[in-house]
């Protein structure tokens, strides 16, 4: 039976090449230095069609949101023309699923599709409901598969952070305590870098202290 999942090693090696090889032939060509393109790509897990298809609108959104265009039917280079019907689906694009979620009548679907990407124009990051950085979903969600995420060691394209998705944020780690109390934040580093996996750069960061602090509590050092 034909597997419908890609390898991700697949996207791993594509978006290697991309970051390497034709940065490189761009810099060249541009008589430039430095990164192309900002951030490292990464995976988002959704749990129901309707978390994919707001991650759908979100990037069909990114040029409007970027103030570079208007409208999404103005930015070409994106799948929102296709999707909508106003242009030719290029070989490589799949819309069926997508325009399945709206009608089963492919106008009707091109249809509701567009209307459903202008209603996000102004409305909040689906980021801001992002779990464990990488999950869009139920807490419940997270828990069912936190198990196969850690135990699968034939899924090493994974990051870290997805397979402990499971864990606590450093938000609820902290709770409603006073962590200037030098007790109390050495007692939550711990627990964070030992028990739950961050690293001392993501402690430093979310208390807003150096990371050699961090390295000291944990080394056994006073703060």
């Amino acid at each position: 039976m034909h597997n419908a999942w890609p390898d991700p090693f697949f996207f791993s090696e594509g978006m290697s090449w991309l970051n390497g090889v034709y940065t490189q032939k761009i810099n060249r060509s541009r008589k430039r230095v430095g990164h192309l393109f900002q951030g490292r790509f990464k995976s988002v897990l959704a749990q129901k069609e309707s978390h994919l298809l707001e991650v759908a609108r979100y990037i069909v959104l990114n040029p409007v949101r970027a103030r570079i265009v208007k409208s999404p039917s103005d930015w070409e280079w994106s799948s929102f023309r296709a999707t909508a019907g106003a242009v030719r689906p290029p070989g490589y694009l799949a819309t069926d699923w997508i325009l399945g979620q709206f009608a089963k009548t492919r106008g009707i679907a091109r249809q509701r599709y567009s209307e459903f990407v202008m209603e996000g124009i102004g409305s909040k990051s689906i980021w801001n409901g992002l779990k464990a950085k990488s999950v869009l979903g139920e807490r419940e969600f997270l828990e069912e598969i936190s198990g196969f995420m850690e135990e699968d060691d034939e899924l090493p394209a994974i990051p870290r952070y997805q397979k402990q998705i499971a864990r606590p944020s450093l938000e609820e780690l902290a709770g409603a305590g006073d962590l200037s109390e030098i007790g109390k934040r050495e007692r939550f580093i711990r627990s964070a870098v030992d028990d739950q996996g961050y690293s001392q750069s993501e402690v430093a960061r979310f208390l807003g202290i150096n990371q050699s602090t961090v390295s000291r509590i944990l080394g056994g050092g006073n703060a």
